[in-house]
């Protein structure tokens, strides 16, 4: 995920270290970059929103136990599969032109769908 514009730290390095930064196995310095991003950042900052919720309902419904790592790797892997089906929808919203028609195209006298 990327939201098209540049940032000191990449969306793509955020999310991969937001699990980190939300356990507090961070350092300052990373802490303070992965914060400054997240506020420059609308995108990174709702998947953020979201890793954290995921997270508090874990430990609320996981109690004091920490969530089994099968559990966890789990979590992961649809995480993953999830964000990536919603990049590829960007991706192909984005190489659309108007009406959903491939770019070059007035999308007139396009038969609908």
């Amino acid at each position: 995920m990327s939201c098209g514009n540049p940032h000191e730290t990449p969306c793509t390095e955020v999310l991969d270290r937001v699990y980190g930064y939300l356990d507090g196995e961070l350092g300052d310095l990373d802490c303070a970059k992965i914060r400054q991003h997240l506020d420059e950042c609308g995108p990174c900052l709702r998947e953020y929103g979201l890793e954290e919720a995921v997270k508090r309902v874990v430990q609320k419904h996981c109690g004091c136990d920490p969530a089994p790592a099968e559990l966890r790797a789990k979590i992961l892997v649809r995480i993953q599969e999830v964000r990536a089906t919603i990049e590829f929808a960007e991706v192909k919203r984005s190489s659309e032109g108007p009406g959903g028609c491939p770019p070059g195209t007035s999308g007139a006298g396009a038969v609908p769908r």
